[in-house]
């Protein structure tokens, strides 16, 4: 995937979750961008700062 933003789908597809636990981890991303001063989007969550977050998506998407 080349997007810009992940939305839950995208979430659920990549890590093998389920909505709910997309949605939090959503959440979860998008508290850490608030509190470094960072615009949101609810239910999304940047493509490059999730790589950033989970170990091992930087390898996979080169």
């Amino acid at each position: 995937m080349s997007r810009q933003m992940y939305n839950v789908k995208d979430v659920q597809e990549i890590l093998g979750v389920g909505e709910s636990k997309a949605y939090q981890f959503i959440r979860i991303m998008n508290e850490e961008l608030r509190e470094k001063g960072f615009l949101t989007v609810q239910g999304k969550v940047p493509a490059a700062y999730m790589q950033e977050r989970f170990y091992g998506m930087a390898a996979v998407n080169k």
